[in-house]
């Protein structure tokens, strides 16, 4: 008997993308080593989000994520749930990104991704994909939501799925 083989990314095309569809992806667990981390990385070291003593007299009472970690670590759990494949070749542009409630240390994190939008566009090479994220935490409270719009690679006229 013969084993099935799987490949990481799988092979992926715009035209295997449908209007009003949904992935959920898994959960990830923030802590204050994602703020410090971020904090170093971005040099923003704002003390809402790196001093717990300052953050404990704001209207959160702890420190909160940075608004663009709470954005990149979105993009993160869909892009490695395997729901794009290898079918981005570029990202286009961020629309109405909102931050709509704060994330603290020990909030969980979920996306739920959802196609709106396919535009075939102007060259047979590339399709363009519109998808909406809702962030939400372990209550189901939306966190954050945005659009991502993607340049996505099409079959070649006459080919298969399997190319």
């Amino acid at each position: 008997m013969a084993g099935r083989s799987w490949s990481d990314p799988q092979d992926k095309y715009f035209e295997d993308f449908v209007a009003g569809e949904v992935l959920v992806t898994r959960g990830r667990t923030i802590d204050v080593g994602d703020l410090t981390t971020f904090a170093g990385l971005t040099g923003d070291h704002y003390p809402l989000h790196t001093d717990e003593e300052y953050a404990k007299k704001t209207r959160f009472g702890t420190r909160i994520a940075h608004g663009p970690l709470t954005f990149a670590i979105a993009v993160g759990l869909v892009g490695t749930s395997g729901f794009y494949g290898n079918a981005i070749v570029a990202l286009v542009e961020i629309e109405h990104l909102k931050a709509l409630k704060p994330v603290i240390p020990g909030d969980t994190l979920r996306v739920h991704a959802q196609v709106v939008e396919l535009q075939p566009g102007d060259n047979p090479k590339y399709g363009v994909l519109h998808v909406n994220y809702s962030v939400r935490n372990q209550r189901e409270e939306e966190v954050m939501a945005f659009k991502q719009v993607m340049l996505a690679r099409r079959r070649s006229a006459g080919s298969t799925r399997d190319e």
